[in-house]
């Protein structure tokens, strides 16, 4: 019986990360875009997306920190200099959003 859980506990963490997905997939399939304010957005409401946004934002705003932290400044202003990058860093057919909140294909 433990071995079955056990079995079962493995198969259920490998699934899930078979179906994790990639930045680079959510943003080619149109779930996420980039803000102004220097974090994801979500485009599409799709909990995959909504996941990975979620992630990718928690990460983002510990490096803004420590990058404010660094520089004297707020991480607000380091998020907000990060957004203007990775929107001009955007590459064709991904989504950005403009500054009156629509999202627009690149």
């Amino acid at each position: 019986m433990k071995t079955q859980f056990m079995v079962l506990a493995a198969s259920v963490l490998l699934s899930f990360n078979a179906f994790a997905m990639s930045l680079q997939e959510a943003k080619s399939q149109g779930l996420v875009g980039e803000q102004a304010n220097g974090y994801l957005g979500i485009v599409v409401n799709d909990p995959q997306g909504n996941a990975l946004a979620e992630q990718v934002n928690a990460k983002r705003k510990t490096h803004y920190q420590k990058i404010a932290n660094s520089n004297g400044l707020s991480a607000n202003e380091v998020a907000k200099l990060a957004g203007e990058k990775v929107i001009k860093a955007a590459t064709q057919g991904e989504y950005i959003q403009t500054s009156s909140g629509k999202w627009i294909k690149k």
